[in-house]
């Protein structure tokens, strides 16, 4: 992705390793209830008016030497943030040293500073667990987009959030999901709006015979 500046490499990739989904459902129970009830978990598409969270004291860097960046504390900034949920929060621990968030600026919402995409990830293999989007408003950033799943990041690009997702469909393992969701938002009206979406199935067997390619003609038959 294009757009933004990202403060670490870490992210979902194609598909959640085994191991690794097991481990989020494990380590956030809620997301595996959702999935067997049929849910989606939480998203908010919020507009400019959601609560705020305080950011912590900033410093100024340099993004590409073209524009000023003011970084956050994303693990406060989740911390303080009244939409995320209280078991992400109490989760959110670091991973030897380091806290498992990634952090990207970018400008996707016209705002006085660059907008911040915090990733919330597991400990073992960085698997997205949640995603928020914060806007400056005046002196705070407020959050204006919060996704709570397993398996779900988000990225900027091109001025428009991309958020991405894994899904899981009846009786699908916990290790392999169905499908990859890839829903594009753009900032418009004081909120995100969809503006793309694109599901991409995962190999497997393919059910109803108006799906299945027709047979060979049998040379035996035609004579």
């Amino acid at each position: 992705m294009t757009g933004g500046h990202s403060e670490n490499g870490r992210g979902g990739g194609r598909r959640a390793a085994g191991s690794a989904a097991v481990v989020v459902l494990a380590a956030f129970g809620m997301f595996a209830a959702a999935c067997s009830a049929g849910g989606t978990g939480v998203q908010d598409e919020g507009s400019a008016h959601a609560e705020t969270a305080k950011s912590t004291p900033s410093t100024s860097v340099s993004a590409g030497g073209s524009q000023q960046v003011s970084r956050v504390n994303p693990v406060l900034l989740v911390k303080a943030d009244p939409k995320v949920s209280k078991r992400i929060k109490s989760d959110l621990r670091p991973c030897g040293r380091d806290y498992p968030v990634d952090t990207t600026y970018g400008n996707m919402t016209g705002g006085t500073s660059p907008d911040v995409v915090v990733n919330v990830l597991s400990c073992v293999d960085s698997v997205g667990v949640g995603t928020y989007v914060y806007r400056m408003n005046g002196t705070q950033y407020e959050n204006v987009f919060a996704s709570e799943e397993p398996a779900v990041v988000s990225a900027i690009d091109r001025g428009d959030l991309v958020v991405t997702k894994q899904v899981w469909v009846g009786d699908d393992p916990v290790e392999e999901p169905s499908a990859e969701e890839v829903t594009t938002y753009h900032w418009t009206g004081g909120r995100f709006a969809q503006l793309h979406w694109v599901r991409n199935e995962y190999s497997g067997p393919v059910e109803g015979d108006g799906l299945l390619a027709p047979e060979p003609p049998d040379p035996a038959r035609e004579n």
